[in-house]
């Protein structure tokens, strides 16, 4: 029989290694964008139809947790979120789109760009619908599917 010494004398480091070997314990790190209010013209409306004033998008990037725990400050240590949020904006206003999935589909290749995003979550949504509710599309998709998407581009 192999004996322990108790876990009172154990040092910190050794009882947080036992802590992770039983819980197997995973870091996993996400850009979250809210609530992002796009200028866009997505649909076609009759005189009767609810035309919605806005269209919002919610976004989660999936990246590799080294770019978001990091030990020196500074932004070439970091995912620059920036300049898709300002593509996303140039997409929007660009064209004007039959359906919301036309602009997903979109945002998504320009989410494939980036080759530090492993998975992207995207809800579109336009208010109102019937005068008060919100209506909107949402996709996710995963490392392997961006990765047939930069493949493709």
């Amino acid at each position: 029989m192999i004996r322990r010494p108790p876990r009172s004398t154990q040092g910190v480091s050794s009882a947080a290694s036992d802590v992770y070997k039983r819980q197997n314990m995973v870091c996993v790190s996400t850009i979250i964008l809210k609530d992002l209010s796009l200028t866009t013209n997505i649909g076609f409306y009759g005189p009767a139809d609810v035309i919605p004033k806005e269209h919002v998008l919610d976004m989660s990037l999936k990246i590799d947790p080294s770019l978001v725990l990091i030990e020196n400050d500074g932004m070439e240590f970091v995912f620059d979120y920036d300049p898709l949020v300002t593509t996303i904006d140039v997409l929007a206003r660009d064209q004007h789109y039959h359906t919301q999935e036309c602009l997903l589909t979109r945002i998504v290749k320009a989410c494939a760009q980036y080759t530090e995003i492993e998975g992207v979550t995207l809800n579109l949504r336009k208010t109102p619908v019937l005068n008060n509710g919100s209506l909107g599309v949402e996709i996710s998709v995963d490392k392997e599917y961006l990765e047939k998407v930069r493949i493709a581009l």
